[in-house]
């Protein structure tokens, strides 16, 4: 028997996380990140959860008995946002990936789930955000699905 589990990333996640966010980051947008600065970003998110706190999706299965095995299926981030007009923060969903192998299973569902019920159980949590690829129409159903909605917003950058 087989089910997800959603728990907080540690240290020892570092090398995993900063693959996928690589992975991420080309299949979204062909973009070749450096290695070693992804690699420094995460350990620099999991080491201070004011800069970033990471989730991971794990498939547990059942195995000779009562031994279980665990293999990790995706991941996403969060930032805090304060928002003066609500006085709150907005958490933002970031850096979300399930490999290929495990897409349309329900991972990123039950890791917006377990992170719903963190935001809502937070004093001060005014809700959830994420911004997504215009073009990336499968990601927009899933999100929608889950009760997410356009906010009516553009995202301008100006990077250094």
């Amino acid at each position: 028997m087989m089910k997800l589990r959603v728990r907080e990333a540690h240290a020892a996640d570092v090398e995993l996380l900063a693959q996928w966010a690589r992975a991420m980051a080309w299949e979204t947008e062909h973009k070749r990140l450096d290695e070693r600065t992804v690699h420094a970003g995460v350990a620099a998110g999991l080491a201070d959860p004011a800069k970033a706190r990471y989730f991971i999706a794990m498939h547990e299965a059942a195995v000779a008995g009562h031994e279980t095995i665990a293999e990790p299926v995706g991941t996403l981030m969060l930032t805090r946002e304060w928002s003066d007009w609500r006085n709150g923060d907005w958490w933002w969903i970031q850096s979300v990936y399930v490999p290929e192998a495990h897409r349309r299973q329900g991972v990123f569902a039950a890791l917006y789930r377990h992170v719903e019920q963190l935001a809502r159980a937070t004093d001060g949590v005014v809700g959830l955000r994420l911004y997504v690829e215009r073009d990336n129409a499968n990601a927009h159903r899933t999100y929608e699905a889950l009760g997410m909605k356009d906010a009516g917003y553009n995202l301008l950058e100006a990077e250094f």
